[in-house]
C-alpha cells in the first residue's frame, strides 16, 4: 500500500545496543516502502540548529549588491549565491534564492579532471556584515559530515550489509554540499518553489528554518504528502546514486516545493547533502537476496514503481560520478555553464532539442489513469 505519512526515526535509538536492532528493522521498512523519513536526536544540539537558521535567514537580508559579490557565476565550482528564478527543475526556473556551500578545498589543478572544478572553496559573505556565519556553517556542515557518515552505515546494516560497504564511494576528504534557501510569498514563479525531482546523491537532510509546510513526497499513487517542519528533526531523502548503488532495493522518492501562499511569508530551508567521490565508479553493491525480495514484494504489490526522472547514476554513459555530476550543475545553472563550460552546455542543449524531438514523435494519445495524479518528468538534482 502507498505510503501516506513520513515515518519519524530516533537516530538516539541506533547508538545503544539494547534498542538498535529494533531501529534497523524501522529503517529497512523506511528504505523499502518510502524513501523519506524524519530523524530526531540526530547528536546535534538544538541551539545550533537554531543559530543556523537564524544565521541562514539574515543572509537574505543582505543589500543585493553583497549578495551578488559572491554570485555562483563568478566561479567554475557552483558555490555561491543564485538570484530568484536561476535554476532549473524539471525545465521551469525555481522561485527561490539560495547560497551554494560545501565542505572547503582547494582550486582545481590544471592536471586534474574537469570536474574537479566542484571542489573548490566557498565565497563567503564578508564578516562585518554577518558576523559569525562562516564559523556557525562551517561547524554544522563538519557535524552533518558525521551524521550522515554514520547514518549510511546504518543504511548498510538495515539491508544486511556490512556498516563500511558505501565506504569505497566516499574520499578521505569528501566533500559535502549545503544551500540556504529562501521561498518568497509572491513573484511570478509562485507554485513551484522547487519543481518534482530526486535528489542525486546518496543521502540528504533537510533542516526546516521556518514554520511553513510546502515540502510534499510522492507515492506510488501519484499522491503528494505532506512533509511539515518537526522542530528538532531533519528530513532524509534517499538519493538515486543510493537506489542505483542497491540495485534498486533503496527507494529513491520523488519530492517538491511548494511556495508560500500569498501574504504567508517566505519559507527558509537548509538541506545538507552527502557528498560522493566524484572519481568513483559506477559499480553496485551485492545486496543479499532475502533483502531484494523484500523489495520486489513492495514494488509487486504497489503494481512497480516507476517514473520519468532522468537517472544521474547510469552505467556506461559516464566514466565517472563526477561526469555526471559536472553535466547535471550546467544544465541546472546554464549561466554558470555559458560562461565556464559553453561547449557542454552546447552538447546538454543538443541532446535536449534531439530528445523533444523524439519524445513528440513516438508520443503516444494520454489517457489518464483513474485514482492516479499523471506525473511530470522530473530531473535529478540537489534541491530541496
Amino acid at each position: 500500500m502507498a505510503f501516506k505519512e513520513i515515518p519519524i526515526l530516533d537516530l538516539s535509538e541506533a547508538r545503544s545496543d539494547s534498542t538498535k536492532p529494533a531501529f534497523l528493522r524501522q529503517l529497512r521498512d523506511a528504505l523499502l516502502n518510502v524513501g523519506f523519513l524524519y530523524i530526531k536526536n540526530a547528536g546535534i544540539d538544538q541551539e545550533l540548529f537554531d543559530r543556523v537558521c537564524e544565521q541562514g535567514i539574515q543572509f537574505f537580508d543582505l543589500s543585493d549588491e553583497e549578495k551578488l559579490r559572491i554570485e555562483m557565476k563568478n566561479e567554475p565550482s557552483f558555490l555561491g549565491y543564485s538570484r530568484l528564478g536561476n535554476e532549473i527543475t524539471a525545465h521551469k526556473a525555481d522561485w527561490r534564492e539560495q547560497l551554494d556551500l560545501s565542505t572547503p578545498h582547494p582550486v582545481r589543478k590544471p592536471t586534474d579532471p574537469l570536474y574537479h572544478n566542484l571542489l573548490a572553496p566557498n565565497q563567503w559573505p564578508q564578516a562585518n556584515d554577518m558576523p559569525g556565519f562562516q564559523s556557525i556553517f562551517t561547524e554544522y556542515m563538519r557535524q552533518m559530515s558525521t551524521v550522515s557518515l554514520f547514518f549510511t552505515s546504518l543504511i548498510a546494516e538495515a539491508i544486511d550489509l556490512p556498516a563500511t560497504a558505501f565506504d569505497q564511494f566516499f574520499d578521505e576528504d569528501q566533500q559535502h554540499k549545503l544551500k540556504v534557501v529562501k521561498y518568497p510569498d509572491n513573484g511570478t514563479g509562485v507554485g513551484q518553489g522547487v519543481g518534482p525531482h530526486k535528489d542525486s546523491m546518496l543521502t540528504s537532510y533537510l533542516l526546516q528554518a521556518s514554520p511553513h509546510k510546502g515540502l510534499q513526497a510522492q507515492n506510488t499513487r501519484g499522491e503528494w504528502i505532506d512533509c511539515p517542519p518537526i522542530r528538532g528533526t531533519l528530513v532524509v531523502a534517499i538519493g538515486q546514486g543510493l537506489e542505483a548503488l542497491t540495485g534498486g532495493v533503496c527507494a529513491s522518492t520523488t519530492h517538491r516545493v511548494l511556495s508560500p501562499a500569498a501574504a504567508a511569508g517566505a519559507r527558509f530551508s537548509i538541506p545538507f547533502f552527502q557528498g560522493v567521490s566524484y572519481d568513483a565508479q559506477f559499480e553496485a553493491v551485492t545486496v543479499p537476496e532475502h533483502v531484494r525480495a523484500l523489495r520486489k514484494e513492495v514494488l509487486d504489490r504497489e503494481g512497480g514503481r516507476r517514473d520519468d526522472v532522468e537517472f544521474t547514476f547510469v552505467k556506461g554513459k559516464w566514466n565517472h560520478l563526477g561526469e555526471a555530476t559536472l553535466m547535471n550543475r550546467i544544465k541546472s545553472h546554464p549561466d554558470v555553464g555559458a560562461r565556464f563550460y559553453p561547449e557542454l552546455l552546447a552538447r546538454i542543449r543538443e541532446q535536449q532539442a534531439a530528445d523533444s524531438t523524439k519524445a513528440k514523435a513516438n508520443e503516444p494519445a494520454k489517457t489518464p489513469m483513474a485514482g492516479r495524479e499523471e506525473r511530470p518528468s522530473t530531473t535529478a538534482v540537489e534541491v530541496f
